[in-house]
């Protein structure tokens, strides 16, 4: 049995804590947890979204205290669990605003947001079934209240949210209301509470899928307005946006350098084959660029056959080794045509001014230009 067992775990058979069951259960795990806990905003106008949304909430819950209060005023006689009713009313009223004073804002961009929701939705479902006891169990028209409960967890709660709210608030009230002497009415009220939640859960994957088209449809906008539609590249907008983050960042220390790359010769390329291989050129050129950088550098076309580097300094990778090999990219790249590149390099300095730091470059740029082609010079040089 013992060498059975070696055999195996030379074999490559799991152990026993790495058996497909416990994948599938681990994996189960997560999949409730994502779900469960799913980010609720991952911009401003989202967050500003569930601001207001928790605004709403707490409006509802004091409206609900107030109708509570109303009811039982409105009863004859003032019993002691009329008292109770009246101080537990109290109690939410005084309470539920408190809610707005936390940092409501930071809370939903993580997962305090969810936490939030599902901690206020459970206070709540208990405090209406506590209620509904006090007030005379399945006969009080205060389990009305669990409907409210569960339509606002509807527009709050991913689908599998909905279902865990809608299932414990059922359960709660066949344990603490109807039972023990369950009735055909708890049955039914226990019925409709379950169709409700799925009509919920509905709604919610509906909202929740909306939200996701718009979401695609907004970062399919955003990339279409930010990109070259010819090499795929970055296009001279988000080049812009990239250089201004990176004068920021030398106020810090953050050393970067800024290249602008001219193609020389291109207008034979059109000449000699036409636009399509003056188009299949530049894309090739962008291609080779890319792979002259580091995954973190930019690489876009400003226009015509001018593109816009971007790239961090280091030790290893200074501006002038940078500009070389964009350079010897584009000049390999370019063999077939006899197209080289002339490369303006301008080192990111602090107070820099994009205008400027951009009109430094296409200085040097055109100086490698003027001075033959396929060559670099940098600012000062």
């Amino acid at each position: 049995m013992i060498e059975r067992a070696a055999h195996d775990r030379r074999a490559g058979s799991p152990a026993p804590s790495e058996r497909p069951s416990s994948g599938f259960l681990r994996r189960a795990l997560t999949g409730v947890r994502n779900g469960l806990y799913r980010p609720l905003a991952g911009d401003d106008a989202r967050v500003t979204y569930w601001v207001r949304h928790v605004r709403i909430g707490v409006l509802l819950t004091e409206l609900a205290a107030l109708a509570v209060t109303a009811h039982v005023l409105l009863t004859d006689g003032l019993a002691a669990r009329d008292r109770a009713l009246l101080a537990l009313a109290t109690v939410v009223l005084v309470c539920t605003p408190a809610i707005l004073l936390l940092p409501l804002a930071a809370m939903m961009r993580d997962w305090r947001g969810p936490t939030l929701f599902y901690a206020w939705t459970l206070a709540s479902a208990a405090v209406v079934i506590i209620a509904t006891r006090l007030d005379g169990g399945a006969g009080s028209p205060l389990d009305a209240l669990v409907f409210l409960v569960l339509a606002y967890t509807a527009v709050a709660y991913p689908p599998q949210g909905v279902v865990a709210m809608g299932s414990l608030i059922t359960v709660g009230h066949l344990l603490l209301v109807d039972l023990p002497g369950l009735s055909a009415g708890g049955l039914f009220f226990a019925a409709i509470t379950g169709v409700f939640t799925v009509v919920c859960a509905m709604s919610s994957a509906n909202s929740w899928a909306a939200y996701d088209r718009h979401v695609l449809l907004i970062r399919t906008q955003e990339l279409l307005a930010s990109t070259d539609a010819l090499t795929g590249a970055p296009n001279r907008r988000l080049f812009r946006e990239r250089v201004s983050a990176a004068v920021d960042a030398a106020a810090w220390g953050h050393q970067s350098v800024l290249c602008l790359v001219d193609l020389d010769g291109f207008t034979t390329v059109n000449d000699a084959g036409g636009h399509a291989a003056g188009d299949a050129l530049l894309s090739a050129v962008a291609t080779a660029l890319g792979g002259a950088v580091r995954e973190t550098d930019t690489v876009a076309r400003l226009g015509g056959d001018e593109f816009g580097v971007l790239a961090d300094v280091t030790a290893g990778f200074s501006a002038e080794a940078l500009a070389e090999r964009l350079r010897a990219a584009v000049a390999l790249t370019g063999t077939r045509y006899r197209v080289t590149a002339s490369v303006g390099v301008a080192e990111i300095e602090p107070g820099d001014e994009v205008e400027d730091l951009l009109h430094r470059a296409d200085v040097a740029m055109y100086r490698a230009k003027s001075g033959g082609g396929d060559r670099v010079s940098a600012v000062g040089g």
